[in-house]
Parts: structure tokens; C-alpha cells; sequence
């Protein structure tokens, strides 16, 4: 990662994750008794954003929270890891993003999740004066796809026009040959610098059993071949495929424990925006973010546990050419 402090605007939703802990899941008309409780800001743009202040980046992270005590957790938990909150807009008459999760002792979770105020994040934000100019000083922006529609394709072309690099993080639901043939994507969410994708359900591409590489490989190719310039899939502590005009190639991985998966998406996008922010190229930036999941993997919890960048250049350098 260059010596240089890049500029990141990341576009992403916010929650607030309650969680509480209980010898059995609640059944109708029974209450259970609960043991432990937690409230943590969260959601993808909240935790990109902390690791990419961590990377040393000025960060800022453009979303919608509600005008309540959620919404105001949210903003000092931002401040204080300095992500920068002027383009957190407060929302009246709805509630911030919630997610309760119900956790029983056998460690099985059951969730409820509000959209709230996420699901009304629109282009408007993104025309704003205060984040057009952001965009159009940013290095690059980094676009989840939970966020509405609208508001995506709305920074992408506003990226482009001010000629900001652009990275879109998007969750497939399988990782199967025939999803590229179903994806209904206009046209701007293939026209990112970086297209970063995740599947449902899988953690690293051993799990996709006999030939889930190959698949996962024609997947990034097929997307090439539709106008991304660049595809980045993390197979986990395998490392990563990286799949342009030029071809795929297989990125090797780090070892380490496995002590906690949580936040593993969040350090491996979050480093990757931060190190492509620099200038460096694509193949440069995800062994940024390789290191940094290696990281993140080997510790328990979230943004406290996200790593830093020092942290992550140390593992590199450790690493053999």
C-alpha cells in the first residue's frame, strides 16, 4: 500500500444489531429469559468504513439513519474510529436499520431485521452538492449492493463523471454457472473499476466442493465479457481469484487460526478500497486485503478486531515473494 493518505467515500447501510442471549429460542406466547445482551453499531457500510479509517484513509460514509437514539450511537461510534459523518443523513419520521438476533445455547441464531431508514437512501443524496463534491474529490468510492437501486447507479455515473474510481461489492445468491444468465444489473454495475463478489453462504471455495473454482472462475469471465474491468471473488483462506481481459489468476493465501469468520467481508473489502485508493493496482490491493482477512480471521469480534494497516503491511512483508 502506497505512502499516501487516499480519500474514500464508502456507500453502504447501517444498523444498529441488538443481540441477546437465551437457554432456548422464544416460542408463540412464551417468553424466554435472556442471560446477556449487546448493542453494536453495524451493518456493511458502517464496518467498511471503520476498516478503511483503520488503513489510515479519510473515510467518509454516505447513508441514511433515523432522527433517534440509533441513529446518534451510530454517528459516535463513526466519529470515533474517524470515519468522517457529514454525509449521514438523519431521516425523519423513520427508524434507524435494526437487526435482533436471538441467540440460544447451542449457539443458533434467529434474526429480525428493519430496513428503516436504509431503504430510503435515493439518488437525491448522492445529487446533493456536499456529496458530489466528495465523490468527485474521492480516489475511489466503494458502493455496496444493499443499497436501493437508484442511489447506486446514481454514484457510479456521478463517479464517472468526475472521474473517481469505483468499487461495486455485490452478494450473489449461489455461486453456480447460471447466475450470470439471471443477474437483471443495468449496465453502470458493470461499468466499476472493480467488481467485488461474494455468494451466499460461502466462506471460503472449498465449500463449493469438486470444480467450485472452475465455476467461480467462468462467473468472473462471463462478467468480464459483459464490460467489468475487473472481478475479485475471496475464496477465504485460499486467497482470492482475480479475473480481467488478461485472464484469471489465483492470488495464494495467508495462513492462519481460525478463531472467528465475523467481519472477514468487511476487512477483505474495506483493505481492498483503501490499498486501490492509493493508486495501486488491483493485484497489489486484494494481497492488501488478503492480509487483512488473514487478520481479521484469527480474532474474535468486529470492529474492535478489524486490523490496522500496519498490522496488515507487517504480515505481508513476513510473506515469501
Amino acid at each position: 500500500m502506497a505512502e499516501r493518505i487516499p480519500k474514500v467515500v464508502v456507500i453502504g447501510p447501517a444498523f444498529v444489531d441488538m443481540a441477546i442471549k437465551c437457554e432456548e429460542h422464544p416460542v408463540p406466547g412464551k417468553v424466554a429469559e435472556g442471560s446477556g445482551f449487546t448493542i453494536i453499531p453495524s451493518g456493511r457500510g458502517v464496518n467498511q468504513a471503520v476498516q478503511i479509517a483503520f488503513c489510515g484513509c479519510d473515510t467518509y460514509l454516505l447513508a441514511r439513519v433515523g432522527e433517534d437514539c440509533f441513529g446518534d450511537l451510530i454517528g459516535q461510534n463513526l466519529q470515533r474510529h474517524n470515519v468522517l459523518t457529514d454525509l449521514v443523513y438523519p431521516t425523519q419520521a423513520m427508524s434507524t436499520g435494526i437487526m435482533v438476533t436471538v441467540v440460544n445455547n447451542q449457539g443458533e441464531n434467529r434474526s429480525c431485521r428493519s430496513l428503516g431508514a436504509n431503504r430510503v437512501l435515493s439518488a437525491d443524496e448522492i445529487e446533493y452538492a456536499a456529496a458530489e463534491q466528495q465523490i468527485g474529490s474521492a480516489d475511489v468510492i466503494l458502493i455496496d449492493d444493499t443499497v436501493p437501486r437508484e442511489a447506486s447507479v446514481a454514484a457510479i455515473r456521478s463517479a464517472q463523471i468526475h472521474k473517481t474510481r469505483t468499487i461495486f461489492s455485490a452478494k450473489l445468491p449461489q455461486a453456480t454457472r447460471k447466475i450470470v444468465h439471471a443477474l437483471d444489473w443495468p449496465m453502470e454495475f458493470y461499468n466499476t473499476d472493480i467488481l467485488v463478489l461474494r455468494f451466499k453462504g460461502m466462506m471460503c471455495a472449498s465449500e463449493l466442493g469438486a470444480g467450485g473454482e472452475g465455476d467461480l472462475k467462468f462467473i468472473g469471465t462471463e462478467l468480464v465479457a459483459r464490460g467489468a474491468h475487473c472481478v475479485v471473488i475471496s475464496l477465504g483462506w485460499r486467497g482470492a481469484l482475480v479475473i480481467d481481459r488478461k485472464g484469471p489468476r489465483h492470488l495464494p493465501g495467508i495462513t492462519s487460526e481460525v478463531v472467528d469468520q465475523t467481519g472477514c467481508d468487511a476487512a477483505f473489502i474495506g483493505a481492498l478500497a483503501a490499498c486501490f485508493g492509493t493508486g495501486d493496482p488491483p493485484d497489489q490491493a486484494v494481497r492488501f486485503a488478503i492480509a487483512a482477512e488473514s487478520l481479521m480471521r484469527s480474532r474474535f469480534g468486529l470492529q474492535e478486531s478489524l486490523p490496522k494497516k500496519q498490522e496488515i503491511l507487517t504480515i505481508l512483508q513476513s510473506q515469501p515473494d
